[in-house]
């Protein structure tokens, strides 16, 4: 009896998604109702505080999952915030994965505050969202995924080079810092041994001479420095290249 309520309940769900009007502006509750308006605005009150007007009637906003109006469709993130203030996440790919990314509100923007069509889309990253249909959001990593895509064998080999290419970028990461530090401990140890140079005493109560004092070699030193460099790019494209991965994955799982 129990696993037939959950079947029913889960099949409700789904109907409650398939049976919104997505062409109309509306709100999908958590308890997943749908109110319709004319006019949805997200807009701060008098103390700062957002809040989401349908048409005149005020909604609360712990009772918002999404809404969607003529400036993008949002989702409520504050069950992934851990006590943070409400905020919402646009919906930047829209398909059997939908990939949300946060944003900020801005008062100079009016009504289109949580939106700027202008603003060029990031890449996929682990700092977004993703869910599918109306589900709860998650956050976007390996782990999430690699249970979403299962049965794709393109998306999931995509999702691999991911991991690897990650991976392999924290490692030249933390090798680079290794290389830096290096280099850091060095310039000092050359630099405190030279200045001990040129205050010691010659045994008679004079300092040697400047002359008498060979100058410091800090070829090994910017040597480091160089490779730390080196690696920290070499990291750096590692990432964005696994971040490409990442979003074609999406992309050919969403065909």
């Amino acid at each position: 009896m129990k696993k037939l309520l959950i079947v029913v309940m889960a099949c409700y769900g789904l109907s409650a998604g398939a049976q919104v009007r997505q062409s109309e502006n509306f709100i999908y509750l958590y308890s997943d109702s749908v109110i319709y308006a004319r006019n949805i605005r997200l807009r701060p009150d008098f103390f700062n505080a957002l809040q989401l007007r349908a048409d005149s009637r005020r909604i609360p906003l712990e009772q918002v999952k999404f809404f969607n109006n003529e400036n993008g469709f949002f989702a409520n993130t504050r069950r992934l915030n851990f006590g943070r203030n409400t905020e919402f996440a646009e919906r930047i790919v829209d398909g059997k994965i939908n990939i949300f990314q946060l944003r900020s509100y801005d008062p100079l923007l009016g009504d289109r505050g949580y939106h700027d069509r202008g603003r060029r889309r990031e890449a996929i990253s682990i700092e977004m969202y993703y869910n599918k249909g109306y589900a709860d959001l998650k956050k976007v990593s390996y782990r999430n995924l690699k249970m979403e895509m299962a049965g794709n064998r393109q998306a999931m080999d995509l999702l691999e080079g991911y991991r690897r290419s990650i991976s392999t970028s924290r490692t030249l990461y933390i090798a680079a810092g290794a290389s830096l530090v290096g280099s850091l401990v060095s310039f000092l140890i050359i630099g405190n041994t030279n200045k001990g140079q040129l205050s010691s005493n010659n045994g008679f109560g004079k300092q040697n001479p400047v002359s008498d004092i060979k100058n410091p070699n800090f070829t090994a030193s910017f040597a480091l420095m160089g490779i730390g460099a080196g690696l920290a790019i070499g990291g750096y494209t590692t990432s964005i290249s696994g971040l490409r991965r990442l979003e074609q994955a999406v992309d050919v799982y969403n065909r």
